[in-house]
């Protein structure tokens, strides 16, 4: 599913967005819009460049992260669990219906990622970066995700959503509920909505 395409001159300062930033675990019950979801894809991995280059800074432009979002109340996508492909700026299904508890679950029970409009989760195949750097891109993979997430933070308070990061899960249960695929593993949440 192709995506709406990001804005990438918005109406506010990355000063303001700086300024405004905290985390948000108290979310109404409406909806985000498609294109807010995209906005937020785009900031975690959205490719800026002709030649690949994207929003986050990757060691080697390696990009070991993968992306997925279990959409629960999005205008203009169903329910389900997708992998943001960054290169078509698009979504692919992974699988039908609500995640969002299943991931809360796994996130040891925690409220805010099932009431949650959407949960962005990021993922890594680290073979991709320690294949050139050894062991230490291990530790280049973790900056990344750090620079992926907070991407997502800043974009979220310049669109007036609320918003925060979870680290605290089962990786085994959280690997089960995103369908990960053999090699990729978990890596941290971020759940967003309309603050209440």
């Amino acid at each position: 599913m192709k995506l709406p395409e990001p804005v990438s001159d918005g109406k506010r300062s990355l000063e303001s967005a700086l300024n405004e930033r905290r985390s948000v675990r108290d979310y109404t019950a409406a909806s985000l819009i498609l294109a807010e979801l995209a906005q937020l894809l785009w900031a975690a991995q959205g490719v800026t460049s002709p030649d690949g280059l994207r929003t986050a800074p990757s060691a080697g432009a390696l990009y070991p992260l993968e992306t997925y979002v279990a959409a629960g109340r999005v205008d203009g996508l169903s329910s389900g669990l997708y992998k943001y492909e960054p290169a078509g700026h698009s979504l692919t299904l992974v699988a039908g219906g609500d995640e969002r508890a299943g991931l809360a679950a796994a996130a040891l029970g925690q409220t805010c990622v099932e009431t949650a409009a959407a949960v962005i989760a990021f993922a890594a195949v680290y073979g991709r970066t320690t294949a050139k750097y050894g062991e230490r891109g291990r530790r280049y993979v973790h900056m990344e995700v750090g620079h992926a997430a907070q991407n997502v933070c800043l974009q979220a308070t310049a669109l007036g959503l609320g918003i925060v990061v979870v680290g605290a899960f089962d990786d085994r249960a959280l690997r089960t509920v995103l369908h990960l695929a053999r090699g990729e593993e978990p890596l941290g949440l971020v759940c967003v909505g309309r603050p209440r």
